[in-house]
Protein backbone atom coordinates (compact mmCIF):
# COMPACT_ATOMS: atom_id res chain seq x y z
CA UNK A 1 0.00 0.00 0.00
CA UNK A 2 1.50 3.20 -0.96
CA UNK A 3 2.15 5.77 1.53
CA UNK A 4 -1.01 7.91 2.25
CA UNK A 5 -1.39 11.80 1.41
CA UNK A 6 -1.79 14.07 3.98
CA UNK A 7 -5.54 15.25 3.77
CA UNK A 8 -5.82 18.87 1.86
CA UNK A 9 -8.41 20.28 4.38
CA UNK A 10 -7.96 23.87 2.89
CA UNK A 11 -11.33 25.52 2.38
CA UNK A 12 -10.79 25.98 -1.48
CA UNK A 13 -14.44 28.35 -2.00
CA UNK A 14 -11.72 31.50 -2.16
CA UNK A 15 -10.80 30.44 -5.78
CA UNK A 16 -14.41 32.17 -6.90
CA UNK A 17 -13.79 35.44 -5.75
CA UNK A 18 -10.10 35.89 -7.06
CA UNK A 19 -7.19 33.92 -8.87
CA UNK A 20 -5.48 30.93 -7.82
CA UNK A 21 -1.71 32.33 -7.29
CA UNK A 22 -0.31 28.32 -7.56
CA UNK A 23 -2.22 27.40 -10.88
CA UNK A 24 -3.28 30.92 -12.31
CA UNK A 25 -6.82 29.71 -12.38
CA UNK A 26 -9.22 32.80 -12.96
CA UNK A 27 -12.66 32.44 -12.09
CA UNK A 28 -13.31 35.93 -13.22
CA UNK A 29 -12.60 34.80 -16.66
CA UNK A 30 -14.74 31.83 -17.01
CA UNK A 31 -17.97 32.52 -18.36
CA UNK A 32 -20.97 30.16 -18.39
CA UNK A 33 -20.46 28.59 -22.12
CA UNK A 34 -17.33 28.54 -21.42
CA UNK A 35 -17.51 25.65 -18.68
CA UNK A 36 -18.52 22.51 -21.20
CA UNK A 37 -15.48 23.29 -23.54
CA UNK A 38 -12.82 23.91 -20.39
CA UNK A 39 -14.14 20.72 -18.98
CA UNK A 40 -13.51 19.27 -22.23
CA UNK A 41 -10.17 21.20 -23.13
CA UNK A 42 -8.90 20.29 -19.56
CA UNK A 43 -9.23 16.13 -19.72
CA UNK A 44 -7.59 16.25 -23.16
CA UNK A 45 -3.74 16.00 -22.14
CA UNK A 46 -4.71 13.27 -19.62
CA UNK A 47 -4.08 10.23 -21.29
CA UNK A 48 -1.19 11.36 -23.32
CA UNK A 49 0.23 11.94 -19.69
CA UNK A 50 -0.60 9.08 -18.28
CA UNK A 51 0.89 7.12 -20.96
CA UNK A 52 4.13 8.46 -19.77
CA UNK A 53 6.87 5.62 -17.98
CA UNK A 54 6.67 7.48 -14.51
CA UNK A 55 2.44 7.62 -14.88
CA UNK A 56 2.21 4.90 -11.79
CA UNK A 57 4.97 6.92 -9.89
CA UNK A 58 4.86 9.12 -6.93
CA UNK A 59 7.52 12.12 -7.08
CA UNK A 60 7.39 11.88 -3.48
CA UNK A 61 6.04 9.55 -0.86
CA UNK A 62 3.65 11.97 0.51
CA UNK A 63 2.43 13.68 -3.08
CA UNK A 64 0.39 11.79 -5.94
CA UNK A 65 1.78 9.90 -8.73
CA UNK A 66 -0.24 11.35 -12.03
CA UNK A 67 -2.24 8.21 -12.29
CA UNK A 68 -3.57 8.57 -8.75
CA UNK A 69 -4.29 12.87 -9.47
CA UNK A 70 -6.25 11.59 -12.60
CA UNK A 71 -8.15 9.14 -10.80
CA UNK A 72 -9.29 11.65 -8.20
CA UNK A 73 -9.89 13.73 -11.09
CA UNK A 74 -12.07 11.48 -12.75
CA UNK A 75 -13.86 10.89 -9.94
CA UNK A 76 -14.38 14.86 -9.24
CA UNK A 77 -16.24 14.96 -12.94
CA UNK A 78 -18.11 12.06 -11.63
CA UNK A 79 -19.72 13.62 -8.36
CA UNK A 80 -19.91 16.46 -9.99
CA UNK A 81 -21.83 15.42 -12.77
CA UNK A 82 -24.31 13.78 -9.94
CA UNK A 83 -24.30 16.68 -8.05
CA UNK A 84 -24.80 19.31 -10.57
CA UNK A 85 -27.80 16.92 -11.92
CA UNK A 86 -29.09 17.13 -8.07
CA UNK A 87 -29.24 21.24 -8.63
CA UNK A 88 -31.00 21.47 -11.69
CA UNK A 89 -34.17 18.74 -10.67
CA UNK A 90 -34.02 20.04 -6.67
CA UNK A 91 -34.39 22.74 -5.20
CA UNK A 92 -33.06 22.08 -2.09
CA UNK A 93 -29.72 20.09 -3.10
CA UNK A 94 -27.58 19.04 -0.25
CA UNK A 95 -24.41 17.01 -0.87
CA UNK A 96 -23.08 14.65 1.45
CA UNK A 97 -19.71 14.73 2.17
CA UNK A 98 -16.61 13.16 -0.04
CA UNK A 99 -13.90 12.38 1.60
CA UNK A 100 -11.76 11.80 -1.25
CA UNK A 101 -8.83 10.55 0.42
CA UNK A 102 -10.72 7.71 1.99
CA UNK A 103 -11.71 7.18 -1.32
CA UNK A 104 -8.24 7.31 -2.61
CA UNK A 105 -7.23 4.77 -0.43
CA UNK A 106 -10.55 2.63 -0.58
CA UNK A 107 -10.35 2.74 -4.41
CA UNK A 108 -7.07 2.29 -4.82
CA UNK A 109 -5.81 4.59 -6.75
CA UNK A 110 -1.98 3.93 -6.51
CA UNK A 111 -2.74 0.54 -8.25
CA UNK A 112 -5.34 1.53 -10.90
CA UNK A 113 -4.17 1.06 -14.86
CA UNK A 114 -3.31 4.39 -16.49
CA UNK A 115 -4.59 3.82 -19.28
CA UNK A 116 -8.22 2.94 -18.36
CA UNK A 117 -8.19 5.90 -15.74
CA UNK A 118 -7.38 7.85 -18.66
CA UNK A 119 -10.27 6.92 -20.96
CA UNK A 120 -12.48 6.80 -17.99
CA UNK A 121 -11.22 10.29 -17.31
CA UNK A 122 -11.93 11.82 -20.34
CA UNK A 123 -15.44 9.83 -20.40
CA UNK A 124 -16.50 11.29 -17.17
CA UNK A 125 -15.21 14.94 -18.49
CA UNK A 126 -17.51 14.26 -21.83
CA UNK A 127 -20.63 13.51 -19.70
CA UNK A 128 -20.34 16.85 -16.98
CA UNK A 129 -19.46 19.11 -19.89
CA UNK A 130 -22.55 18.24 -22.03
CA UNK A 131 -24.60 18.74 -18.24
CA UNK A 132 -23.12 22.16 -17.97
CA UNK A 133 -23.83 22.91 -22.13
CA UNK A 134 -26.78 21.83 -21.43
CA UNK A 135 -28.34 24.04 -18.67
CA UNK A 136 -30.97 26.68 -19.34
CA UNK A 137 -30.25 30.11 -18.76
CA UNK A 138 -33.17 30.22 -15.90
CA UNK A 139 -31.08 27.32 -14.45
CA UNK A 140 -27.36 28.65 -13.40
CA UNK A 141 -28.37 30.50 -10.41
CA UNK A 142 -30.16 27.68 -9.11
CA UNK A 143 -28.58 26.39 -5.68
CA UNK A 144 -26.58 23.41 -3.58
CA UNK A 145 -25.52 23.24 -0.48
CA UNK A 146 -22.30 21.08 0.73
CA UNK A 147 -22.10 19.42 4.16
CA UNK A 148 -20.06 21.87 5.63
CA UNK A 149 -23.04 24.40 4.78
CA UNK A 150 -21.28 26.53 1.72
CA UNK A 151 -24.01 27.43 -1.01
CA UNK A 152 -23.02 27.10 -5.00
CA UNK A 153 -25.22 28.13 -7.35
CA UNK A 154 -25.14 26.25 -10.53
CA UNK A 155 -22.21 28.52 -12.12
CA UNK A 156 -20.33 29.08 -9.41
CA UNK A 157 -20.39 25.19 -8.69
CA UNK A 158 -19.43 25.24 -12.56
CA UNK A 159 -16.50 27.58 -11.87
CA UNK A 160 -15.28 25.56 -8.77
CA UNK A 161 -15.42 22.42 -10.42
CA UNK A 162 -13.26 23.69 -12.97
CA UNK A 163 -10.63 25.28 -10.85
CA UNK A 164 -10.58 21.84 -9.10
CA UNK A 165 -9.45 19.99 -12.28
CA UNK A 166 -7.41 22.62 -13.93
CA UNK A 167 -5.53 22.57 -10.94
CA UNK A 168 -4.94 18.84 -10.90
CA UNK A 169 -3.63 19.29 -13.93
CA UNK A 170 -1.53 22.10 -12.60
CA UNK A 171 -0.38 19.80 -10.17
CA UNK A 172 0.78 16.92 -12.42
CA UNK A 173 2.71 19.11 -14.67
CA UNK A 174 4.42 20.63 -11.39
CA UNK A 175 5.94 17.71 -10.81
Amino acid sequence: MATPITPDTKDWTWVLERPCPECGFDPATVGRGDLGPAIRDSAAGWPLRLGEADATRRPRPDVWSPTEYACHVRDVHVLFAQRLGQMLSDDSARFANWDQDATAVEERYDLQDPAEVGAALVEAAEVVAALYDSVPDDAWGRRGVRSNGDVFTVESFGRYHLHDVVHHWWDVRAT
